[in-house]
């Protein structure tokens, strides 16, 4: 999967928010020092066919931004957690998952 849009700022996230009236939007939130996270971040790869074309991705490193983890999650009422999935459309969050349970057949249900 070559096609992350990475969120590093407010606007960014913004920005998907916009655009999640229009087409699915996918927040991977990673944390690199976590071996669960990696194994969620190979298993998205690994499954991007159920995903591709239905949404645009989007990457966020939540150790080096946690300030905008924090925004997502109280923006779109979630509960932080890493690492997580969180799809959303119509500027609202349909569907969040994390750790083990991040399956891209199933975010693709949700999509």
């Amino acid at each position: 999967m070559t096609d992350w849009i990475t969120v590093t700022k407010k606007e960014d996230f913004f920005s998907l928010l916009e655009d999640s009236t229009e087409k699915a939007q996918i927040i991977f939130k990673d944390s690199l020092t976590c071996g669960i996270s990696a194994h969620a971040k190979h298993r998205l790869q690994e499954g991007y066919s159920f995903l591709q074309g239905k949404a645009d991705f989007h990457y966020l490193d939540l150790l080096t931004y946690r300030p905008i983890s924090n925004l997502i999650a109280q923006e779109l009422h979630v509960t932080h957690q890493s690492p997580q999935i969180i799809v959303v459309k119509d500027k609202k969050a349909v569907y969040t998952t994390s750790h083990h349970a991040i399956n891209p057949a199933v975010i693709a249900q949700h999509l």
